[in-house]
């Protein structure tokens, strides 16, 4: 039996039915991701499930006695709380029976006997019922238990807790209740990569029910058995994980696309029949008009799928080719040590991925590349005719009184991007804004809208620069596709901070990671690439350090194991010379790639020459492999170095 079930739930918001005769069920030990387009109602789909709404019809049907817990994307705490009494409100039911019971022991005590007595009695049996049923004896073990699974500190005030740290305590408010269902509204928000690694593992191995939004699709790989999507007012199923829903849903798509052709091609010659002339008049059957009274009505109810974003970047002038040197950069916040002695070259055209815990020094090694922050040690070089755009994480550049025109566009009607002229509700149409909306106040748009309101803000200014911090939460997925695709074609110089893996993936050629008090490096790739990476280097470093005690356990005694550790730091004048050179080699390797590439591109060398065509294959495949060999020795050298 289902946990939950609604049965054609309708849900309208204006003149937009956000639910359309909607079917949804959720099965015990689901995990369910609900995805959807900005603004298409998930959330209020959600609230409902919460039984925080009610759908303007329809049937919604919950097991008896089912408990739901709803944790939505931005939670509410009063910041003067513990963490402590901060979870411990998602028991305020439980400890509310707690406290009549004590009123009612109480009670019985002032009463030995008689009528009051009995109806005390009687009161007592059955709250004892509701707290066994509740498990309310324990509370208190129950909090502490769930505080040391999720790694927090009780004794804290949640005022003095980050972003993510505070998504814990939500969390944790909502695991102590034991629910049956888990509602989460973009769960991964504020969290970073081990956060989110965190939060996974954890759902995995829950077995309540599990409905989330989210618009993390390595997230949604990793969680959902089943997907669900909202689309044009229904709710459409697809088993598995996101990999499998994109495969089922470029396949209904086809469909679609195919039946609707064919019933509009229909529709076309019944209206031409219903046209014609005195003789066809007299054949005409009562049937067949009212047929096509019906297919009309069907052609104007049918919702075609949404346009998508209209992606454009105003070019900026070319920057100089070095964008920013930056040589022994340290910078310190009192006591710490935020960026220590750190050296990098970006060049135009780059785009470069920081990832790291939150309160890493993301932000502050940003400011340092662009001169806008002075380093305390080190020298910053930062390069010529530089036009910086910021996409701001926390939409502070908004200004929320402000209506979506002015802040497109302030004082003009116009807006030109890469030198062409466009009318601003034209621009906004661009990002899926209707017209009548162009007069709105920013305020009355949801989180996403915003985010592709400051989209459109940002790519209307020409720009050589691109400094993007989260620029995916909230986005609906087609559009985080566009903007990857945007991205990728982009000519001039990407800055990304992003805590949304597969984005990192598709748009990032090399990532500076934190790698803890204050070091940071640079690893050529996206988020997946710098894992292995790193986990290579990691596991070279455990190797070499056995290797290290397993010759001082042949040498004994501790002196040795001190020579032979100073021997396999240093490097040899060969293997020095060697290191010296590799970055060369592994330039010479990457360009002759990129000729081969472009003499392979057009296929026409096939026909001038199959031979060399062939050869070049062979040795365009062949250079990965060197590659991969030259940069896997330079990790090992440079490890020692070190």
């Amino acid at each position: 039996m289902s946990l939950y079930t609604i049965t054609g739930a309708q849900l309208a918001f204006g003149h937009v039915a956000l639910l359309d005769h909607a079917d949804f069920s959720l099965e015990a030990g689901e995990r369910v991701g609900l995805i959807g387009r900005n603004g298409a109602g998930k959330s209020s789909l959600l609230k409902i499930v919460a039984d925080l709404s009610k759908p303007d019809d329809g049937l919604v049907t919950r097991q008896q006695g089912l408990t739901s817990v709803y944790v939505p994307q931005e939670p509410e705490f009063d910041t003067d709380d513990t963490v402590f009494d901060a979870v411990a409100a998602g028991l305020t039911h439980a400890r509310a029976l707690l406290d009549e019971y004590d009123a009612v022991a109480n009670g019985l005590a002032d009463e030995p006997e008689g009528q009051e007595h009995d109806s005390l009695m009687s009161r007592m049996n059955t709250l004892q019922s509701a707290l066994d049923h509740a498990d309310a004896w324990n509370w208190s073990t129950r909090v502490s238990t769930t505080l040391q699974q999720i790694g927090l500190n009780g004794e804290a005030r949640v005022g003095s807790l980050s972003g993510g740290m505070q998504k814990r305590v939500a969390l944790a408010r909502a695991l102590v209740v034991q629910p049956d269902v888990l509602l989460l509204d973009e769960p991964t928000n504020h969290l970073d990569f081990e956060g989110i690694r965190w939060l996974e593992d954890l759902l995995v191995s829950l077995r309540a029910g599990l409905l989330f939004i989210t618009h993390d699709r390595a997230f949604l790989d990793r969680v959902a058995t089943r997907i669900v999507e909202l689309d044009r007012g229904r709710l459409l199923s697809y088993p598995g994980n996101f990999t499998a829903y994109q495969t089922r849903k470029a396949q209904q798509l086809e469909v679609e696309q195919v039946e609707s052709a064919k019933f509009d091609k229909l529709l076309a010659q019944e209206e031409v029949w219903i046209r014609k002339g005195v003789e066809a008049r007299r054949t005409r059957s009562v049937g067949r008009i009212a047929r096509l009274e019906q297919m009309r009505t069907e052609r104007a109810e049918r919702r075609n799928v949404l346009g998508n974003v209209k992606l454009d970047v105003g070019q900026g002038e070319k920057s100089g080719k070095i964008v920013a040197e930056l040589t022994d950069v340290t910078k310190r916040y009192g006591s710490r040590t935020v960026v220590d002695n750190f050296t990098a070259t970006v060049m135009r055209g780059d785009k470069i991925g920081f990832v790291g815990p939150n309160g890493a020094g993301k932000t502050t090694l940003l400011k340092l590349i662009l001169g806008e922050l002075p380093a305390d040690e080190g020298t910053v070089r930062v390069g010529t005719n530089l036009q910086v755009a910021y996409f701001d994480q926390m939409r502070a550049q908004l200004d929320l009184d402000k209506s979506l025109s002015d802040t497109i566009s302030p004082g003009s009607e116009w807006v030109e991007v890469n030198g062409q002229k466009k009318h601003v509700m034209s621009y906004l149409g661009d990002f899926l804004f209707a017209p009548e909306r162009a007069r709105s106040p920013v305020k009355s748009l949801s989180g996403g809208e915003r985010n592709r309101l400051l989209l459109a803000r940002l790519f209307a200014r020409p720009a050589n620069v691109l400094v993007l911090d989260e620029p995916t939460n909230d986005l609906d997925i087609p559009t985080l596709e566009l903007l990857e695709e945007l991205l990728t074609e982009y000519d001039g110089t990407v800055l990304l901070v992003s805590h949304d893996r597969a984005f990192l993936d598709n748009v990032a050629t090399s990532v500076i990671a934190s790698e803890g008090a204050g070091k940071w490096r640079e690893y050529v790739g996206g988020f997946t690439d710098w894992q292995i990476q790193r986990d290579r280097s990691q596991q070279m470093a455990q190797e070499a350090q056995k290797e290290v005690a397993k010759e001082a356990s042949k040498d004994g005694g501790a002196a040795a194991s001190r020579n032979t550790q100073q021997r396999a730091a240093k490097l040899s004048f060969k293997e020095q010379r060697e290191l010296e050179a590799l970055p060369a080699q592994i330039a010479g390797l990457e360009a002759e790639q990129k000729t081969i590439a472009a003499q392979l591109e057009d296929g026409s060398i096939f026909t001038r020459d199959a031979a060399e065509g062939t050869r070049l294959t062979a040795r365009y495949a062949a250079i990965d492999d060197e590659l991969l060999a030259a940069m896997e020795r330079w990790e090992e050298l440079e490890s020692r170095r070190k």
